[in-house]
């Protein structure tokens, strides 16, 4: 079965957070469970419109470790906020950045990109993307 590898767009607000979902699948083509992760981590990067190469990563949300057992689910969820009628099987990923101490998304009308790397027990990274537009 070919993965494909596609971003995920969506929208923040300037000084907020995001919640992140998705349904990321192994080498298998099957959901990962938990114990199928070794370790997650996010990093945040500031995009320009005019170099699609270049990338700044943001202060305080450069390869930040997720707790597996906090974002992977063991069964697929479809409780809100994920939007059953365009997707009835579900997610296993969720992860909502803290911006306690440094803001993820510190400029309006600018494009950001959150990147996630899933390291399984055994195989290759996977890395799940989301384009967020910054209003």
């Amino acid at each position: 079965m070919l993965q494909l590898a596609e971003d995920t767009y969506g929208a923040a607000f300037k000084g907020g957070s995001a919640t992140f979902m998705a349904r990321i699948v192994g080498s298998s083509g099957l959901p990962l469970h938990r114990a199928d992760v070794s370790a997650i981590a996010y990093s945040v990067f500031l995009l320009d419109d005019r170099d699609a190469d270049a990338r700044t990563v943001i202060a305080g949300h450069d390869a930040v470790a997720a707790t597996v057992a906090e974002v992977i689910f063991d069964a697929l969820q479809t409780d809100f906020p994920w939007d059953a009628a365009a997707d009835t099987v579900g997610y296993n990923f969720r992860h909502t950045l803290d911006v306690s101490s440094h803001a993820a998304f510190p400029h309006a009308d600018r494009n950001y990109l959150v990147e996630y790397r899933v390291t399984p027990v055994g195989g290759q990274v996977v890395i799940a993307r989301f384009r967020i537009y910054v209003l």
